[in-house]
């Protein structure tokens, strides 16, 4: 296993050490396909998606997808050294995605490798996803519909490697309440800031009957206003942005249809595409990691997982969460080895 971590270890400075800012990921890519080349394993790319699929493959099997990305979002302000290039120190490595979602898919990764030349009941497909961080339609969304039947997921993101059964999703609302101009001195305009301001409550208020175990409420927030171009206009429009997170006991269609009949602003929807998911308790999977010891949560965070609606999945990783996006984020090495460690004994540990 020592001379395995090793490998693993290179395999992240790399990744950590070529540019892969989202919508810019082709050197990660072209990286990912040589290392799977020097393997023996055939890598499929599609767009700066890498795709590998078990040796064998047996179509009678149920196959098992491995997910995790290789984008990164920008660095922020405040790295004490330059973010493109690993720093180990301390038993840490520190550089742009190591944490997010680097450990995650190189451990992934060499959970592949270690499977692909033993027999086992399952197939797996591993997919290194592009464009993660910004939801992008090159990214995972654009390879799903071009793979067989999938059984179930495992996605690599930060977790401390506690599985998170369930993931809300996003739902962006733009709203637009309608009034009528008229000078502010007189009262012949219909004020459509306080006409928002009626709906804006709603929002405040407003919960949904049904909450999850796990992800709690969906929650609403009133993110964003616009109205009014002088003091003595009565504004006739006043626009605002509502950001909705999902819980998985409803569809972003079925908030957005309860939404609409109980406002009286226009509103309009950014996209659907970002549900919530979730897997049952007593899933193999999830029966696998119980017995590991390992805790059950609901995660807040978007992931590729949105992108799974016609098959279960779990999120779980090596890495913290909130060093996702941070300044001089990092990884330990000894997350690392454990986030291997821990696939491999939860994909062991199936009873299928």
């Amino acid at each position: 296993m020592a001379e395995t971590f090793e490998q693993a270890k290179k395999l992240l400075i790399s990744l950590i050490e070529t540019f892969s800012i989202s919508r810019s990921e082709s050197g990660t890519a072209e990286l990912l396909c040589k290392f799977f080349k020097k393997y023996g394993v055939e890598a499929q790319r599609i767009e700066n998606n890498v795709i590998v699929r078990s040796k064998n493959f047996d179509e009678s099997k149920p196959t098992i997808l491995l997910n995790s990305h290789h984008d990164t979002v920008k660095p922020s302000d405040g790295w004490d050294n330059d973010p493109f290039n690993a720093v180990c120190l301390d038993g840490k490595i520190i550089g742009l995605g190591s944490n997010d979602a680097g450990a995650s898919l190189v451990s992934l990764i060499f959970t592949f490798l270690h499977f692909n030349e033993v027999e086992k009941p399952f197939n797996l497909i591993l997919v290194a996803s592009a464009e993660e961080e910004v939801s992008g339609k090159n990214g995972l969304e654009c390879v799903i519909p071009t793979l067989p039947e999938i059984a179930f997921g495992i996605v690599g993101e930060p977790t401390g490697m506690r599985m998170a059964i369930a993931e809300k999703g996003l739902l962006v609302l733009d709203c637009k309440a309608i009034g009528k101009s008229g000078h502010a001195a007189h009262s012949n305009g219909i004020n459509a800031i306080y006409k928002a301001m009626d709906d804006i409550e709603w929002f405040r208020t407003y919960q949904f009957p049904k909450k999850s175990e796990f992800l709690g409420e969906v929650k609403m927030s009133v993110t964003c206003i616009n109205a009014g171009t002088q003091h003595n206009v009565i504004p006739g429009e006043c626009s605002f942005v509502v950001d909705v997170r999902s819980n998985e006991l409803y569809t972003n269609q079925e908030l957005f249809d309860i939404i609409s009949n109980a406002v009286q602003c226009e509103v309009t929807e950014r996209s659907f595409r970002l549900n919530s998911s979730s897997i049952q308790v007593s899933h193999p999977l999830v029966q696998s990691g119980l017995k590991l010891g390992l805790e059950m949560f609901g995660s807040p965070t978007l992931s590729d997982q949105v992108f799974m609606t016609k098959f279960p999945s779990m999120k779980i990783g090596p890495g913290d969460t909130l060093r996702s996006h941070t300044a001089n984020e990092y990884i330990f090495e000894s997350e690392l080895q454990q986030g291997m460690e821990t696939y491999i004994k939860l994909l062991e540990g199936l009873e299928l």
